[in-house]
């Protein structure tokens, strides 16, 4: 009797130490991914594609993420989007930091500040994750690729010549920029500034002002602009804050018609200002492409699948061109957007 009962302590002493076992592998499963649900999805074994933006909360950025969770139900990823309310380069570190400390497979940062980026995405690599850019660029860093929206010469030129048309080729302008070490934005700057002087001889900007990620901001910048310049007939709104900014500054004013505005912004919230003329123009991309190649490109890189120099992402980017040289994959061309075609996007 008593082997009897000692077999059965043995026994139930070794289910129960099988059945701990069990339970801490799955501990140790459900701990690889904690945000899995942030990207729509489970499965431990899926590629975990998270994306840093400059900022979340703003137009541009949600309709990238949506392109990028698109991106993960049609190719069978998780996508991760965490970002910081305010466009500051430390909390972008912060939130960097804590996805290298989860291990994603693939790491994507828009970078606000793209020197203070390069040593965190180091710290990345290091530890055996994949690291791409998009939307902004980090040229100095270790990133694999750049996700590349347009050229820096197709958006400083669309943005100059829809001005210029506007003005009538000539007058004083100003830009209203946000980051002032976003690389995308000083290079488009720089483009602008080029053609400006090439190209419309009687045209001059006056001056280059930064309003952070902050419409606010960028609509009292744009008055001061104004006052401090009376025969001003021009500004630019660098991005998709200062873009909304400069035009609703130019309503409030009373200006409309006597100073014209273009700038980089998402269709939607542009719509009002095209529509009573504040803004001539609104240049920009199909932004929730521009997420779902971003994503795409990070199952590429994990699965250790080369670009093309022509690579087909879905039946809407059938030619994304991919440049070994500094490694970039380019979305097109800038698209021009008015009243006319506004409603064509619903971001």
């Amino acid at each position: 009797m008593m082997r009897t009962i000692t077999g059965g302590r043995r026994s139930l002493a070794t289910a129960l130490a099988v059945a701990l076992a069990g339970i801490v592998a799955l501990a140790g499963c459900t701990q690889k991914n904690p945000d899995a649900a942030a990207g729509g999805g489970g499965g431990e074994d899926r590629v975990t594609v998270a994306f840093v933006p400059k900022l979340q909360g703003i137009p541009y950025f949600e309709a990238m993420n949506t392109g990028g969770r698109q991106a993960a139900e049609d190719l069978g990823i998780e996508w991760i989007y965490r970002g910081g309310t305010t466009a500051d380069p430390g909390a972008q570190t912060d939130i960097v930091n804590s996805l290298i400390q989860q291990r994603v497979d693939v790491l994507v940062v828009a970078p606000n500040d793209p020197d203070s980026m390069a040593p965190v995405l180091q710290e990345a690599k290091d530890a055996g994750i994949h690291v791409m850019t998009s939307d902004t660029d980090a040229p100095g860093s270790v990133r694999e690729a750049f996700v590349n929206q347009a050229t820096a010469e197709g958006v400083g030129t669309a943005l100059t010549d829809s001005l210029m048309t506007a003005m009538g080729g000539s007058g004083k302008y100003a830009i209203v920029s946000c980051g002032q070490t976003a690389a995308n934005l000083n290079s488009w700057i720089e483009v602008q500034r080029r053609v400006t002087a090439e190209k419309y001889p009687g045209a001059q900007i006056v001056d280059v002002v930064y309003a952070g990620e902050d419409e606010a901001q960028s609509v009292a910048m744009a008055k001061d602009l104004m006052n401090a310049h009376p025969d001003l007939t021009g500004l630019v709104g660098e991005c998709t804050a200062s873009a909304p900014g400069v035009a609703k500054a130019v309503t409030e004013a009373g200006k409309v018609g006597q100073v014209f505005t273009v700038g980089l912004g998402t269709p939607q919230s542009m719509k009002q200002y095209l529509e009573n003329g504040s803004s001539s123009a609104a240049i920009l991309w199909d932004v929730e492409q521009l997420g779902y190649l971003t994503a795409w490109a990070g199952k590429q890189l994990a699965s250790g699948t080369p670009f093309q120099a022509t690579n087909k992402v879905n039946d809407s980017l059938t030619a994304v061109q991919w440049t070994e040289s500094d490694k970039s994959l380019l979305l097109g061309n800038p698209l021009q957007i008015t009243k006319d075609n506004v409603d064509q996007y619903n971001y």
